[in-house]
């Protein structure tokens, strides 16, 4: 995923950046704004979409890395978290890849 924000001409700056309070997938730059960026996988449907593995509590823990990871590094311009979704197949290709930009604010799913 981090190669296809690259493509689109963002900044990668970290991929599993990790601290005490958790991980996040991808943190890159999109012009002037920093985003946080979640991905979430599912293969079927029998554990449900890769929307639904991301829930009130997950979009609040994803607001608080974000905060702590601007904190941390110094980061003071603008800031949001994207979730991207992506369904797999049997064959374990992408059958779809839906981008949420600013999936923490609002209703997005």
């Amino acid at each position: 995923m981090a190669r296809r924000l690259a493509q689109r001409g963002w900044t990668i700056h970290h991929t599993n950046w990790r601290c005490s309070s958790g991980e996040i997938d991808i943190v890159a730059q999109d012009g002037d704004c920093l985003v946080v960026v979640e991905v979430r996988t599912r293969m079927g449907a029998r554990m449900g979409t890769p929307e639904d593995s991301v829930g009130a509590a997950k979009r609040s823990r994803l607001a608080r890395l974000a905060t702590r990871y601007c904190y941390e590094t110094g980061w003071t311009g603008p800031c949001r978290v994207d979730v991207v979704a992506v369904a797999v197949g049997p064959d374990g290709r992408p059958t779809r890849v839906t981008h949420y930009r600013n999936a923490v604010s609002g209703a997005w799913a």
